[in-house]
């Protein structure tokens, strides 16, 4: 604190509040308002993000046009959940009697922000109890589904062998293939099955193995070898287009992840600045009348 002399020889002392700048009351009643506002806004856009999905195929919004959507929902909860918040928490503070006009308006801003912050704390930690909730709920399918994968598990043990397992069915191929197939089933079947997994994880099925595959087609289905290898071809096809489909699904995910992410971290900064200017616009309002009490002289 700094002390000065005037020129008559009196001491002049900056005067001091006792009291903190910062007033809880109204933070916490601006951050009330404002974790209302969002749950129910929260809600509202699950009510309408849940018409544009559906088990039907064809029938719901692509990955994109559903994030997209939800993270502009999340902007404009944002907007009004912090302009309300910001806005009760200017009116609710009391006047700060000689205090300058800046401080004023660095105290109301700072106020805004820091319910918007605690509202914000507060919905994120609800939202995350909403999503462990139904993770445990998500529990008992996987649970379900533990008998799939313990038969699967015999599929993967294969599928770590299938390197030698495929080198060692074409070191020992007969050269009579067609009599093989049609005398064993399973080792033909397995055979396959081997053939098309190495396909999957090299990228591509050699011409030698295509042949193999149409001289077993030819063996087991009485078709011509021409028509075998325009049936394997077919079926070629149709995985090489189920791994594109998947690919371009697993894509669009990912943008739509992306891209939500991105727009719901701009919300919230948009929020932030709409909260602090709506609590100085509100303390700016508490402020414009002032109320006047008048004595009499004695």
């Amino acid at each position: 604190m700094s002390v000065s002399m005037t020129g008559s020889g009196e001491i002049a002392t900056p005067v001091e509040s006792s009291k903190s700048a910062m007033t809880w009351g109204p933070i916490f009643g601006g951050a009330a308002a404002a974790i209302g506002v969002t749950l129910i806004l929260l809600l509202l856009g699950s009510g309408v993000g849940l018409t544009m999905v559906s088990p039907w195929s064809g029938q719901s919004s692509s990955l994109g046009t559903v994030g997209v959507t939800a993270a502009i929902w999340l902007v404009i909860v944002q907007w009004l959940s912090s302009g309300l918040g910001g806005y009760i928490t200017g009116r609710l503070r009391t006047k700060w009697a000689a205090v300058h006009t800046d401080e004023v308006f660095f105290r109301d801003t700072a106020h805004g922000f820091i319910s918007w912050a605690l509202a914000t704390i507060f919905v994120a930690g609800f939202l995350a109890s909403s999503l462990t909730s139904l993770a445990g709920a998500g529990a008992q399918a996987v649970g379900s589904a533990a008998t799939a994968a313990g038969t699967a598990a015999s599929s993967t043990a294969s599928a770590a062998d299938l390197p030698t397992a495929y080198f060692t069915d074409a070191l020992l191929r007969p050269e009579q293939a067609r009599a093989g197939a049609t005398s064993d089933d399973d080792a033909a079947t397995a055979e396959v099955s081997r053939i098309l997994l190495n396909g999957a994880a090299a990228g591509q099925i050699p011409d030698d193995d295509k042949a193999y595959l149409a001289t077993i087609v030819s063996a087991r289905t009485g078709l011509s070898e021409a028509d075998a290898r325009t049936r394997v071809d077919t079926v070629l096809k149709r995985i090489d287009d189920a791994k594109v489909a998947a690919q371009k699904a697993a894509d669009e995910a990912r943008k739509a992840a992306s891209t939500t992410a991105l727009l719901g971290a701009l919300s919230l900064l948009i929020g932030a600045f709409i909260a602090a200017a709506a609590a100085a616009f509100g303390g700016s309002q508490r402020d414009e009348e002032e109320d006047l009490i008048v004595t009499s002289r004695i």
